[in-house]
């Protein structure tokens, strides 16, 4: 793993959780509470539920003595554990006023006090979990910066949500593609260190001789693409995608704007002009397909961006835009969850979903391994999801 990845030490588990807090250090109680669409969380809530993971699941089974902060805090803030009990309807998130947002920094406060008596004294078995609850925390990190950078660009101010945020550099110049001469490859984590369930088990795969672009497609190319009529084309798209199109009247990718012929990009540091150079972000896997298609071009499948993703020939695999494959999201060979309610966690999510690779500029540090598998419906735009292209050799 990353040298920056969690571990269970005092100082790696006080990293993870003071990160949190830093990505909401610039909003108010009011920021924090929004809730601007069904598929986002409030700020407020990704920072109780990802305390509420440690109690339920690490605390109370494990610490004799501790007793959970409120009792009505298991209801308010599961997520969708169906074996811990009923839940708040998660497109109703935003309507939890109280527990107000100092008292849930209040909360994550006297947790972390009980899990700092814990640490150190664990079992190898409670050690994977808490490891599990500081991996999870990190995703929420990931999604609290999609979530409140979806609710500010409804915003008609348009403010920036994290004043302090930096994007990452660019590479310019034309893409080109790399070969690869397929065979049969291992995909999947090896095991050792940690990951996600559906990261396993390895297997193998049979690739036929393929390529890849050396960098993600740019906001350059793609605005090629818009003015080559591709949101006007339907022979471009999938029929649901084309649906998708002329439903929610896309014409470019979320949070771009075009302002007297000048096109401005919305994200956690406002809005701004639009860099050309910067990896195109914010589109569907129906956007990215389509794409994909009037390049002549096609999307990568998730065991080819694996099986290349150590070649020092190819820029930006992590740390600027999740990328669209072409594989639904489906268990691997042999795959089977766990036992109880952490079995919940990734298993039941595979069907109608699409898998993505890499990590993106919202991922935090040590998050990223090219056995990762994020998944997302073909419709969904508001995380930060690009592509790059690969073709058949």
């Amino acid at each position: 793993m990353d040298a920056f990845a969690p571990s269970t030490d005092h100082a790696a588990y006080s990293a993870v959780r003071s990160h949190t807090e830093h990505l909401a250090s610039a909003l108010s109680p009011e920021d924090e509470c929004i809730q601007s669409m069904e598929d986002a969380s409030p700020v407020k809530w990704h920072r109780a539920h990802t305390t509420w993971f440690f109690e339920e699941f690490v605390l109370v089974p494990h610490l004799a003595d501790y007793r959970p902060v409120h009792p009505s805090f298991r209801y308010l803030f599961n997520s969708y554990y169906e074996a811990v009990g009923p839940r708040h309807p998660r497109p109703r998130r935003g309507m939890i006023t109280r527990p107000s947002a100092a008292e849930v920094s209040d909360y994550r406060a006297e947790v972390d006090v009980a899990m700092i008596r814990l640490l150190g004294r664990e079992s190898a078995d409670l050690r994977a979990l808490i490891t599990l609850g500081l991996h999870h925390e990190q995703q929420h990190q990931e999604l609290l910066v999609t979530d409140v950078t979806h609710a500010f660009a409804e915003n008609p101010l348009r403010p920036a949500p994290m004043p302090f945020w930096r994007e990452p550099g660019t590479r310019e110049g034309k893409a080109r593609f790399i070969g690869f001469p397929g065979g049969d490859v291992a995909i999947g984590h090896d095991g050792c260190g940690f990951h996600f369930d559906n990261e396993g088990p390895r297997h193998i795969v049979h690739l036929e001789p393929y390529q890849l672009a050396d960098r993600p497609v740019t906001n350059r190319e793609w605005l090629d693409f818009v003015s080559d009529g591709g949101y006007r084309t339907p022979a471009l798209w999938m029929s649901d995608g084309w649906e998708a199109v002329e439903r929610n009247g896309w014409q470019a990718p979320l949070y771009w704007r075009n302002e007297d012929g000048a096109w401005f990009a919305f994200g956690p540091a406002g809005s701004k002009p639009l860099d050309p150079d910067q990896p195109v972000r914010h589109i569907s896997w129906y956007e990215a397909d389509a794409f994909a298609r009037w390049a002549s071009a096609r999307l990568p499948s998730e065991a080819e961006w694996e099986a290349a993703s150590g070649d020092p020939r190819l820029h930006g695999m992590t740390g600027h835009v999740w990328q669209w494959t072409e594989s639904a999201y489906r268990p691997y060979p042999g795959f089977r969850p766990q036992a109880g309610a952490i079995g919940e966690y990734n298993g039941k999510f595979m069907i109608n979903q699409m898998v993505l690779r890499g990590s993106s500029a919202a991922t935090p540090p040590g998050h990223a391994r090219s056995s990762y598998r994020n998944f997302f419906h073909p419709d969904k735009r508001w995380q930060f999801s690009g592509l790059r292209l690969g073709r058949d050799a």
